[in-house]
């Protein structure tokens, strides 16, 4: 923030009035140090982290959270540890927040402390940054026997979206623990190669849904063909709903014009988003064959259901029009 307080404008005014005994005062004073957006509040905030009141440490740590840059990333390093939850907890959403890719210098050794909340923030953090030096340290975390910190350094590998990280996370993605398998899968999705399609492919039969709902939209995203595509669009008979909307999206972006009959079996699903969902893949397929299917649900009781029939059918007009012409 870059607003300053008319009232109380200057760093060593503020400074004073944190010397209070009165831990109601410095939160309020910490509060207009948050809103100051001046760097010379950091150390100050930083002081705070010291005190005695539970309260004024978290207050301190949120607010440090309005700044960056190495400097607050090191302040709020100590207040990761710090005994009262609530504030190691504000302090890990704070440095969250961070942008600045300088702030990493002093979060990189987290990724190797002794504590498992200490290096899932510290993963966390460093993920937004996209400082290439954390790829090894998220390389190694993988390793980690807490899933939550494998799932943590997947994200760090992800928005990393390096090349030579993809035989790590095509290994993740059969980890005992669901969600690193999900995130796993996710994270694939900037590579188009075909072992990475491959892989995803695999995921599509996983045990568990939502690894396998991930992997259906990551699919969307890539390209795939023959057996491949055949078990994406296996997936419309999964069990869970939710799959089969995700499965339904792929096929649509892939104008996957062979499942055109799987997809329209959507739209007499009971549940309202997953007939949307078919209606529009008939849409982006845009293959007048669909026109059948979509003519039976014109009066589907869902508005949304409506509207997106009526745009699938238009959109397949528009296609048959610009062929022959």
């Amino acid at each position: 923030m870059s607003h300053v307080f008319e009232e109380y404008d200057d760093l060593e005014e503020l400074a004073a009035r944190l010397r209070s005994g009165d831990p109601n005062e410095k939160r309020v004073v910490i509060i207009e140090l948050a809103n100051l957006g001046d760097p010379g509040a950091i150390p100050l905030l930083a002081q705070m982290l010291d005190e005695k009141d539970a309260s004024v440490r978290q207050q301190a740590a949120r607010a440090l959270g309005e700044y960056d840059g190495p400097d607050a990333a090191r302040a709020l390093a100590h207040a990761l540890v710090d005994s009262d939850s609530g504030v190691a907890a504000a302090a890990s959403e704070s440095m969250a927040e961070f942008k600045d890719p300088k702030a990493a210098d002093p979060i990189l050794p987290l990724v190797a402390h002794a504590s498992t909340f200490v290096r899932m923030s510290a993963l966390r953090a460093l993920k937004e940054l996209r400082r290439h030096e954390s790829l090894k340290p998220a390389l190694t975390a993988l390793q980690d026997p807490d899933p939550g910190v494998r799932v943590q350094a997947i994200g760090v590998i992800g928005f990393l979206k390096l090349e030579e990280a993809l035989p790590a996370l095509r290994s993740a993605t059969g980890d005992v623990d669901p969600n690193v398998r999900r995130a796993a899968v996710s994270a694939l999705g900037f590579s188009s190669n075909a072992a990475v399609v491959a892989t995803i492919a695999d995921a599509l039969t996983d045990d568990d849904w939502m690894v396998r709902e991930i992997a259906a939209e990551t699919l969307g995203k890539l390209s795939c063909s023959g057996e491949r595509l055949a078990r994406l669009v296996k997936l419309l008979e999964d069990p869970f709903w939710q799959v089969r909307l995700k499965a339904t999206n792929a096929l649509g972006k892939l104008r996957a014009a062979s499942a055109i009959a799987a997809i329209a079996a959507g739209l007499s699903h009971q549940e309202a988003n997953l007939r949307k969902e078919a209606a529009a893949a008939l849409g982006q397929i845009g293959h007048e064959s669909a026109l059948p299917y979509l003519e039976k649900v014109g009066d589907d009781p869902d508005p949304d259901v409506r509207k997106n029939v009526r745009w699938a059918m238009q959109q397949i007009a528009i296609r048959k029009t610009s062929a022959a012409t």
